[in-house]
């Protein structure tokens, strides 16, 4: 049986209200029964069991009471291959996440730094700030940690939301129940997505003004880049963007970098063999690699790909004939995320037999695809016309830097 494993509780007899529900491991009670009847729904009951564990205060019986007890206990489950998910709902008395040997090493990152193959849930308690505030500090702590998802609580306004790596926010609300109601859907929704890791190899950045990079595409992306379509959060600016080069072979953008300095950055070479073996060439791809390679082999006729993390313009002319699929299932990267993203592309005639095929992920942003021919200024057109560049999905339209 395949574990999910829930964590509550804190280290020592809490002194603050806003860690009653970890303290008393209120979290992780009210969730299993929620994981339970999903993975129920999902047809995976036979295949998971949810087990709970708690700290002394929150379970008298339990062995584990200090920081150096829960520091064992995680490089426990670290070394437990039967472990698939992990929901950390732990904390010291002060309210800050409990940290390893290194004070700046959170135990609840080191879990992913060894096996990225196990999902971890992270919490995140505030105490009457703005529900801004409260995204942005549960997206810090995912961001650093490279967790899967984060449900941040204010413990004055009762407000909740959960925060993902497409750095958007689901589920706001002030009923506790129903954020984690839909924390264990996407949960057991996204445990399941399939990843393919690339292999880096020794290579060289390739020039963003490499004859390598169609003139369009560059265009499209420059414009982009000026109009603020790619907003730094904590230095580095999601989203994606890629050319086909040949069978199998893409120019892709490179991850964790600042899509505003791509004169100083360039794109990686990626050589994909099969699904399961990428090879990179001296820099990690961005998330949306995996998209790209689905989208271009099931569209042969598509070489371009732009992706960024904007709204569609509510007087957007096309607002009601682009298509929108949904994103809370996936976690981007995942073969079903480029599933999801490739069939639901809709060609649009551009005039002149020009097209383009796009699709809006919801609370997340639109694909854009075109041919090495499509003349830029039409793609850029499409693209001021019916999407905010100002915007940002998720909200926090300025540069995020804690």
């Amino acid at each position: 049986m395949k574990k999910i494993i829930l964590a509550g509780g804190v280290t020592v007899n809490p002194a603050r209200n806003d860690l009653s529900q970890a303290a008393d491991g209120g979290s992780v009670r009210q969730l299993a029964p929620l994981l339970e009847h999903e993975l129920d729904e999902a047809g995976l009951s036979t295949g998971y069991r949810v087990h709970s564990v708690f700290t002394q205060t929150a379970d008298p019986h339990s062995s584990i009471e200090s920081a150096e007890d829960v520091a064992e206990w995680v490089d426990e489950i670290i070394s437990d291959p039967d472990v698939r998910v992990l929901v950390f709902d732990l904390a010291t008395a002060d309210g800050e996440q409990l940290t390893g040997n290194d004070p700046t090493e959170l135990l609840i990152g080191r879990v992913r730094r060894v096996r990225k193959d196990i999902f971890v849930v992270g919490f995140s308690v505030t105490q009457g700030t703005t529900p801004d505030r409260q995204y942005a500090r549960a997206l810090a702590l995912l961001k650093t940690n490279s967790l899967n998802l984060v449900l941040a609580h204010d413990a004055r306004t009762g407000h909740h939301l959960i925060a993902a790596p497409e750095e958007t926010r689901y589920s706001p609300t002030n009923v506790r129940t129903t954020a984690l109601a839909f924390l264990a859907r996407m949960t057991v929704s996204r445990m399941q997505n399939r990843f393919t890791r690339s292999k880096v190899v020794p290579g060289d950045a390739v020039a963003w003004s490499s004859n390598a990079v169609p003139a369009n595409l560059r265009e499209v992306v420059d414009h982009c880049i000026r109009e603020g379509a790619y907003k730094p959060v904590l230095g580095k600016t999601a989203g994606h963007f890629a050319v086909k080069a040949g069978a199998g072979e893409l120019l892709t953008s490179i991850r964790k970098s600042n899509f505003n300095q791509l004169d100083q950055v360039g794109l990686v070479r990626i050589e994909s063999r099969n699904d399961d073996e990428v090879i990179a060439h001296g820099f990690r791809p961005s998330v949306g690699g995996q998209s790209q390679r689905i989208v271009f082999n099931e569209h042969p006729d598509l070489e371009c790909i732009v992706h960024f993390h904007c709204p569609l313009k509510v007087d957007a002319p096309l607002q009601a004939e682009i298509p929108v699929k949904p994103q809370w299932p996936n976690e981007c990267g995942s073969h079903e995320c480029g599933r999801n993203t490739s069939r639901g592309l809709r060609a649009f005639d551009l005039g002149d037999g020009d097209t383009l095929s796009v699709v809006f992920l919801d609370d997340h942003g639109p694909n854009i695809v075109f041919a090495r021919s499509t003349p830029a200024a039409k793609v850029r057109a499409f693209i001021d016309a019916n999407f905010d560049l100002r915007a940002k999905t998720g909200g926090l339209a300025a540069t995020m830097a804690h």
